[in-house]
Order: C-alpha cells, then sequence, then structure tokens
C-alpha cells in the first residue's frame, strides 16, 4: 500500500473514530454529547476549506492556514480558562 493511504486513512481515523472510542470509554454514560463536543473542537479545520487543495498530508497547517496562526493559537488557550 501507498504511504498517502495511510496518511489520509490515519488522519480520518483520528478525527471520527478515535474521539468515538475515547468518549466510549472515559465517559460512556454521555458518550454520544461528548463525541460531539469532541468533533466540535475540530470546527477549527474549517479554514482547510479555504486551501488549495483542501487537504494535503505532507503540509503543516501551523502557518499556514489563518485558524492555525499563532495568533488564534493564543486565543484558543485563553479560552481554556473560560
Amino acid at each position: 500500500m501507498d504511504c498517502l493511504f495511510w496518511k489520509t486513512g490515519t488522519h480520518y481515523f483520528l478525527h471520527l473514530v478515535f474521539p468515538v472510542l475515547i468518549a466510549f470509554i472515559f465517559y460512556r454514560d454521555h458518550w454520544k454529547r461528548t463525541y460531539l463536543i469532541l468533533l466540535a473542537t475540530m470546527l477549527v479545520d474549517l479554514d482547510h476549506l479555504f486551501a488549495n487543495p483542501i487537504f494535503d498530508p505532507d503540509r503543516n497547517s501551523i502557518g499556514f492556514h489563518f485558524l492555525h496562526s499563532y495568533y488564534a493559537i493564543a486565543v484558543y488557550f485563553l479560552l481554556l480558562f473560560f
């Protein structure tokens, strides 16, 4: 199998399947709500829709996408306290 296949497969697994496992293992009583919260944290990746190509497994998002800028990361860090 080609390396790109594994990178892409791992990427989508970690975005969609792994959060279900985390939610179900650690928050069994409220796993659906927890899964939705974990998915909501990925809204920061909406800025990938403005890139060409949308997904590039060899691109580092930090500093490339506007929601992945150092200023945005600082805001996300501050939001941890609210």
